[in-house]
């Protein structure tokens, strides 16, 4: 019965931090966007978070640079079990333009195991929040 109430509450309640690893930054403002009264993500019960110690979702935005690589592991591991990750934006899903640069991992599934991934340069702030509703509609099937 606790099982159940506790899922029940992180799909009706996911806390998101977001989490720019080093990108033109255009996608960051399309997801502030999102966060914005204009498209009102509060209304499926996500929040913003700014500790990675309260987040059950990390949502990454640009390539994963050599200088954020072990940053971002480090934040990853920080997070509470179940932890979730979805890659925003054609730069945290490959790297992009970015793609072949001397300090350019790739995208975050090089070192972060990434539930979904949401397409666009920038990705715009009604796919975010699909994106997400999407993460939690896998979470609740299991």
């Amino acid at each position: 019965m606790i099982e159940k109430i506790i899922k029940w509450s992180r799909l009706k309640s996911p806390w998101v931090l977001h989490l720019n690893t080093g990108g033109c930054n255009a996608c960051d403002i399309e997801l502030l966007a999102a966060l914005m009264p204009r498209f009102d993500v509060e209304r499926f019960g996500i929040l913003s978070k700014a500790t990675p110690r309260h987040a059950d979702v990390l949502v990454c935005i640009g390539p994963l640079t050599r200088q954020t690589k072990d940053r971002v592991v480090r934040i990853y591991e920080q997070m509470p079990e179940p932890k979730f990750v979805i890659a925003v934006g054609a730069c945290a899903m490959s790297g992009c333009v970015y793609r072949g640069a001397y300090n350019i991992v790739g995208g975050v599934d090089q070192v972060l195991p990434v539930d979904m991934y949401v397409p666009g340069c920038p990705a715009r702030p009604d796919a975010i929040i699909d994106g997400i509703v999407k993460l939690l509609t896998k979470i609740g099937k299991g």
